[in-house]
């Protein structure tokens, strides 16, 4: 058994605001060493149940937070930027399951420090249908056969996950209050949760389909602002809809979109707000 395992930081437990997670912020080196604490409560579990390979991405932001020295010995760690496939990288079809930890729901919804990749990003769509980075990951996963067999964060991130995949075990790590406050679990009972919710998952993954992602995808964003949709547009292929701040591409498959996603919000934070 191979498990893949994407770690983000917004859904980790007891963080709530950008002191948190920002690397220049005074809050951030404790909050590193809970998300490693958290990672690593589900990848021993994953060991324990039979794994013979676990493969760790670190998702967030710069995607080095991890704290290698803390985590399982026989684990193997995905960090650093850039990588061509972003929160997914190194995902493929030969694993038995992928676990989304440390996640949140998408941008405009309810959820602690709620957002699609950037701030920027106002709504996101494949097909006309809202998506999140969660969906967006479940989707290359799905590409690959692979089904998202848990996916742990607050009360929102669950709700999200359950709506699109069907079958899958989710961990609350805390309930939102508003986008920066949560009724948090403490760290040992949030790992006690965790190993759990990932034993469960783990027994139960031929309950999961893989998320199969629509064929030829229509990608678009909408933007926060005018000038980052004029960024984004410079991408080849993309084009902004009149009078609107939506950006859109037409994809030959998921993975095409997903780069495109990636391009798009790297080119729209290039924009100063003057």
């Amino acid at each position: 058994m191979k498990i893949y395992i994407s770690v983000d930081m917004e859904g980790i437990t007891g963080l709530v605001d950008h002191t948190h997670v920002d690397s220049s912020k005074h809050n951030y080196e404790r909050s590193r060493m809970i998300m490693t604490d958290e990672a690593n409560e589900v990848i021993t579990t994953a060991f324990e149940m039979g794994a013979k390979e676990v493969i760790v991405n670190d998702s967030h932001s710069k995607m080095n937070n991890l704290l290698i020295e803390r985590l399982h010995p026989e684990t193997q760690l995905i960090s650093g930027d850039v990588k061509p496939f972003s929160m997914v990288q190194g995902l493929d079809g030969t694993f038995d399951g992928a676990i989304f930890t440390g996640y949140h729901a998408r941008a405009g919804q309810k959820g602690v420090m709620t957002h699609s990749m950037i701030f920027g990003v106002r709504n996101m769509y494949i097909n006309d249908v809202p998506i999140g980075e969660l969906g967006l990951n479940a989707y290359v996963a799905g590409y690959f056969g692979v089904p998202v067999i848990m996916v742990a964060g607050d009360d929102c991130a669950a709700k999200e996950a359950e709506q699109l995949i069907p079958n899958v075990t989710t961990a609350v790590v805390k309930e939102a209050i508003s986008r920066s406050a949560a009724k948090s679990l403490t760290p040992a009972k949030a790992g006690q949760l965790l190993r759990e919710k990932t034993a469960q998952a783990i027994k139960n993954r031929h309950l999961v389909k893989p998320l199969t992602p629509p064929e030829r995808p229509l990608l678009s964003i909408e933007f926060t602002n005018y000038g980052e949709a004029e960024w984004a547009a410079l991408m080849p292929g993309a084009e902004i809809i009149p009078n609107t701040t939506m950006v859109r591409f037409q994809a030959k498959d998921i993975l095409e979109a997903y780069q495109a996603m990636l391009v798009m919000v790297e080119l729209a934070m290039r924009t100063t707000f003057c």
